[in-house]
């Protein structure tokens, strides 16, 4: 960060961190371009600001009647519990992989880069649905301009490898360099909750929670070997986690994995005098509030909140009161009096 920043540039761009929806960061953008210092050692960070404005703005135009830009949109709108997207080099499995676990019937060939653009799935995990994202193959031969936004979003991403592939290693390494370009690094350090890491130089660095997965593990006979070898190779300290998309095994563990490495809690409402609605849970991440229940349940009723009666798995009686400020559980049944 330059020197001598003003209290208004810092508020900006610590409200940029956390943005998740690209209008709000476009606004926060903008508002870090109006408050920067105008001088010599703020001219990088101004150059980046504007770049960054220009790619946001064209993506939230959308479509346009005339010119290139006619395709499907590069910016997934979270949904679910959460938002994963899926990266791989070109022919890693990454397509076959999100078919079998969101039943998305992406597009998968003997070809490389046949993802295009991001493809939205859902893969369940009880009854709550994580929200995957394919993107194209990532490779030096075949950039992706808007990367950097189409990831800016994600809660974290899985990394398909075909680690049966004898070159398997200088295609990750060759997509780490990429992303690295667009100031996305990888890391294995998921936040299980909302708080996600930020890099303190450098608001525009993107550092995405990563799981490393071997989608073709069938093809391998000493597949943990394969895989420590690989991230020792790449230097890559993450996590890691065997599938065959072929004959199953590994794919029920991916969403429990997800489940709690995103720290997903469960909450679920009731009217008084009606049984809680068991079905359709609220979702919130670990270390989240009463208040922030209220805010999805409706944005409006958050300010009319009084204070709200809590049911907690194996505890008897008939609830307790509590107030916004309390932190929720997974498996929560809340009910909130205006």
């Amino acid at each position: 960060m330059p020197t001598n920043v003003t209290p208004e540039y810092k508020k900006a761009e610590a409200a940029y961190k956390r943005a998740r929806e690209p209008r709000e960061r476009l606004d926060l953008l903008r508002e870090m371009l109006r408050t920067v210092p105008k001088h010599k050692g703020t001219e990088h960070l101004q150059a980046d600001i504007k770049t960054r404005i220009k790619e946001l703005t064209e993506e939230l135009a959308g479509p346009r009647k005339t010119g290139a830009r006619s395709g499907p949109p590069t910016v997934i709108k979270p949904d679910g519990a959460g938002q994963v997207v899926l990266l791989g080099p070109p022919n890693s499995g990454k397509s076959t992989l999100h078919d079998v676990l969101t039943g998305s019937h992406s597009a998968a060939g003997a070809y490389p880069f046949t993802t295009q653009f991001p493809q939205p799935g859902m893969i369940r995990v009880d009854d709550v649905g994580i929200q995957l994202v394919d993107l194209p193959a990532i490779s030096s031969q075949h950039p992706v301009p808007w990367i950097a936004n189409a990831v800016q979003q994600a809660d974290g991403a899985l990394l398909v490898v075909d680690v049966s592939h004898p070159g398997c290693v200088a295609e990750v390494v060759d997509l780490i360099d990429v992303l690295a370009a667009r100031k996305i690094r990888l890391i294995g350090s998921w936040p299980e909750g909302n708080e996600r890491s930020t890099d303190p130089e450098d608001p525009f660095v993107i550092l995405l929670p990563t799981l490393v997965v071997a989608a073709k593990a069938d093809l391998v006979d000493e597949i943990d070997a394969e895989l420590e070898a690989l991230c020792d190779l790449a230097e890559l300290d993450v996590p890691v986690h065997a599938v065959s998309a072929e004959d199953g095994e590994g794919i029920e563990g991916l969403g429990p994995w997800l489940f709690e490495a995103l720290g997903v809690v469960r909450v679920y409402t009731k009217i008084p005098g009606k049984p809680p609605d068991l079905g359709r849970p609220y979702t919130v991440r670990l270390g989240d509030t009463v208040e922030r229940v209220a805010v999805l349940v409706h944005k409006d009723f958050v300010e009319r909140l009084k204070f709200a009666r809590l049911w907690r798995p194996g505890e008897d009686g008939a609830g307790r009161q509590v107030g916004r400020d309390y932190v929720v559980r997974d498996g929560d049944v809340l009910e909130l009096h205006a």
